[in-house]
């Protein structure tokens, strides 16, 4: 089935700090193109399962009752909207964003084999320059997408613009665990054993495994990225921990 070229547009970028924007466009494609046949199982051996429990909790944070048009940023191989599509239920629609298209293949058929097409689109987008109107959407979910954006500050503002006013914004990432001891031994797993394992199941050789636990480290903590969501322009942002603070989804409203 093919994936439809849409203008709607995310960004996953996953290329090292240095280098200019395309050339870290293409590492990342390169990153993620290489490993998503693998993407899901090492997800799961990785977070030892719990990746699904941590995104259940993110879509149950979307309010039923007046959410019915979705943006899922960041959406890989279609977790999230999945989720999000039983939990809304089939009034709601879900626009899957994601600029890797092996990533969205893996999402297509998952959604297929969900008999979920009617409810969800994927489309091949960037996050930081969204071409969707003005207040579109109703909430806006995105799962371990944001510390992967070029531009931080400019892919949460194209969130907020394309947000109706009063929608919500759901953002599940990796955050800083807040027991000394927790983050003493997350360094140890994230940077020694993580990247032993992805590498061997999925035969990468590009360095995304070492990459992923560097893009933790540097990207906001808890309160730093809800000060910069604050900055934007959202208001009521809360931020609630998981499993210690290993990841944190930040809620906030436009």
């Amino acid at each position: 089935m093919p994936i439809p070229m849409l203008t709607l547009e995310e960004q996953r970028e996953t290329a090292p700090p240095s280098g200019t924007g395309p050339q870290k466009e293409q590492a990342v494609q390169r990153m993620f193109s290489s490993i998503a046949r693998y993407y899901d199982l090492n997800n799961t051996l990785l977070s030892l399962g719990l990746h699904h429990s941590w995104k259940r909790k993110a879509v149950e944070l979307m309010a039923r009752e007046s959410v019915k048009l979705v943006l899922d940023a960041g959406a890989g191989t279609a977790d999230l909207a999945l989720l999000a599509a039983r939990h809304l239920g089939a009034k709601a629609r879900i626009v899957a964003a994601d600029l890797n298209r092996p990533m969205l293949a893996i999402g297509v058929e998952k959604v297929r084999k969900a008999t979920l097409q009617r409810q969800i689109v994927c489309v091949q987008a960037n996050a930081e320059h969204l071409s969707a109107p003005n207040a579109t959407f109703d909430a806006v979910t995105t799962g371990f997408c944001m510390r992967n954006v070029a531009d931080l500050p400019r892919a949460l503002q194209e969130i907020r613009r394309v947000l109706k006013p009063g929608g919500r914004l759901i953002c599940l990432e990796f955050s800083r665990p807040v027991a000394g001891w927790l983050r003493r031994l997350y360094d140890w797993y994230s940077f020694t054993l993580l990247p032993w394992i992805g590498t061997r199941v999925s035969g990468d050789t590009t360095g995304v495994y070492r990459y992923l636990p560097a893009s933790i480290r540097s990207f906001p903590d808890q309160d730093g990225l809800a000060r910069l969501l604050r900055e934007i322009g959202f208001e009521k942002v809360k931020y609630h921990n998981l499993s210690g603070g290993i990841v944190a989804i930040h809620v906030a409203v436009k």
